[in-house]
């Protein structure tokens, strides 16, 4: 390997400032957390968008949320076909390895690889229908949600309720994972559905006996 290069001199002050500050001031703690493993009460699966911040949303310590972040906060469905799925393994480790008590799923508000899926099936995006495309085909998860908003005449609007369709079609997709039917039916294991709204601060939750999303 070459083409790695040492980390730039603004995150190498940053982290010497954080060790100095809040590592010195918990020394214990991390020592405990690496003593003792991890033992997160819940997975976090979000966005990968850098404004999405969800350890600060909630004020969380370090080694409570397990999380995993990617496009679109998508979670596939299941597919035992003995090829390689990051999220789906992170699933897996987390329900039956950590046994999490909640896997939560936050979407948020203008959310770009939302607008990529409205865009694409729209048919304004011929480059994400290419095979090539991995944000294309990852975005073809959010296919059945796009079906159910394409008459929305308001852009805006339309990409909103988009945005909560991929929570909503990952929360049903977590149910095709049988150790995670197993465990929900069990009553070990409970799963949330959120929005952030970036720009207010705003956080909305999935009542199903509603069938909607409702301000926290």
């Amino acid at each position: 390997m070459t083409t790695a290069k040492p980390l730039p001199a603004y995150l190498v002050q940053r982290f010497h400032g954080w060790r100095a500050t809040t590592f010195s001031d918990n020394k214990s703690w991390y020592k405990r957390l690496a003593d003792e493993g991890q033992r997160p009460r819940a997975m976090i699966i979000s966005c990968c968008d850098s404004r999405v911040h969800v350890t600060a949303i909630f004020g969380a310590d370090q080694g409570e949320f397990f999380i995993h972040r990617n496009i679109a906060n998508l979670v596939p469905p299941y597919e035992p076909d003995g090829n390689q799925h990051g999220t789906s393994a992170a699933i897996e480790y987390a329900v039956t390895a950590l046994k999490v008590a909640h896997v939560v799923i936050v979407g948020h508000s203008n959310c770009g690889g939302v607008k990529g899926c409205l865009d694409m099936c729209s048919g304004h995006a011929p480059e994400l229908e290419e095979k090539s495309s991995f944000v294309g085909r990852w975005m073809d998860l959010l296919r059945p949600g796009y079906e159910r908003v394409k008459d929305i005449a308001d852009p805006v609007e339309q990409a909103r309720a988009l945005e909560k369709q991929a929570i909503l079609v990952s929360l049903d997709n977590l149910m095709t994972f049988p150790f995670v039917k197993e465990a929900v039916e069990k009553g070990d294991l409970s799963l949330h559905g959120l929005w952030n709204d970036i720009g207010e601060g705003g956080l909305e939750q999935y009542v199903p006996s509603k069938d909607a999303f409702e301000v926290i």
